[in-house]
């Protein structure tokens, strides 16, 4: 397939709608490129939106009609005082310079994610005490590596222990929180949604 390649780089937008949404374009958002007070629809999968260093978003909201996984390359994006909605799948968010050349200008802060549903997405190397993450049935792990030595203390419903619990230490050293959506999580590893609220409520550093 042919792509129509889309590009925004060297310029300040400010104030406008863009709509990402024809399947058959590739997005380059950089480098050196600033949104303020944006609205960016989403309606690509993500390797149709490719980000590069030097991609600032300040106070814009992203709209996302079709579920983004895995889509890492928010790393490589400053985020400050931008809001989310839709659903957001393995993604990851902040300041991780190991993941790639050009990560190193990734940084997230003062987001709001509650009217987002993340499931696995991950905030890197950035204070999560500055964002707002979803409610329940979203729940977010803070300092998660830090903190599962006393995560595996408790027996968890299903798989979630050995799948989840089990191996929060395997993430890479700067994951500073980890979201999950617990009805997707408890199908998928033998529990209830309720069965992991039970659970959850024993620790302060899960937030829901």
């Amino acid at each position: 397939m042919l792509y129509n390649k889309v590009f925004y780089e060297d310029r300040e937008i400010e104030n406008e709608r863009l709509e990402l949404t024809d399947k058959g374009s590739l997005y380059f958002l950089g480098s050196n490129v600033t949104f303020k007070n944006c609205t960016l629809v989403l309606k690509v999968s993500g390797r149709n939106l490719i980000f590069d260093q030097g991609t600032r978003f300040i106070d814009c909201a992203f709209e996302v009609k079709q579920e983004l996984k895995n889509h890492q390359q928010w790393v490589f994006a400053t985020l400050k005082g931008c809001r989310f909605k839709g659903r957001l799948t393995g993604c990851d968010f902040g300041h991780w310079p190991s993941y790639s050349t050009g990560a190193e200008y990734g940084a997230i802060e003062d987001c709001d994610f509650t009217e987002a549903r993340l499931d696995a997405c991950r905030i890197m190397g950035s204070d999560p005490a500055t964002l707002r993450f979803p409610k329940w049935p979203c729940f977010t792990i803070l300092d998660p590596i830090a903190r599962a030595p006393e995560l595996r203390r408790v027996k968890w419903p299903g798989m979630v222990g050995a799948v989840i619990v089990d191996d929060l230490h395997t993430h890479p050293t700067p994951t500073k929180a980890l979201t999950y959506y617990a009805p997707i999580l408890a199908e998928r590893l033998k529990a209830t949604p309720e069965e992991i609220r039970a659970v959850i409520e024993k620790f302060d550093c899960i937030v829901f």
